[in-house]
């Protein structure tokens, strides 16, 4: 989809300086417990399937929508892990537009639809065993990418 038009909107008013933007990501496992990463056209690394909550949408509607228009796939958020923010979550685009994002990352399970790559808004999507992550653009915790509830609840301060 790209920017909406209340970013779109954003921008014109402000340029290319820092804005605080609210955002989703989701860990979406196949049967085989790996994770689905995407890249972007026209980017060498990976990221979560991820966006920006729009206006009146909810995050579990954001996230929803953002793994079907990036990867075809239609997902259920079964919970949060966790909320990240601060300058860890700063990004500048090719286009020099400055974001902070404050990420509520998601738990996903795949409910239906057909894995599509060379979309419009992602080159790439590739599931990845947990052991063998990619380098990642936007920086989280190892511990979100463990399916041990265990492991994940010991890093969790």
């Amino acid at each position: 989809m790209g920017m909406s038009d209340y970013y779109k909107n954003l921008r014109q008013k402000i340029g290319n300086e820092l804005i605080f933007m609210p955002g989703v990501a989701a860990i979406i496992r196949n049967e085989q417990g790996e994770i689905l990463f995407g890249r972007k056209h026209n980017e060498s690394t990976w990221g979560l399937i991820a966006g920006a909550i729009e206006i009146g949408e909810t995050p579990a509607q954001a996230v929803v929508r953002e793994a079907f228009e990036e990867t075809g796939l239609f997902i259920v958020p079964d919970k949060i892990i966790g909320v990240y923010g601060g300058e860890d979550q700063r990004f500048t685009y090719h286009n020099g537009h400055q974001v902070e994002y404050l990420t509520i990352v998601f738990e996903c399970s795949i409910q239906s639809g057909q894995l599509r790559s060379n979309n419009e808004e992602m080159k790439d999507l590739q599931f990845f065993s947990v052991y063998k992550l990619p380098v990642i653009t936007n920086h989280y915790p190892d511990y979100i990418f463990s399916s041990n509830q265990e492991e994940r609840a010991h890093f969790i301060k």
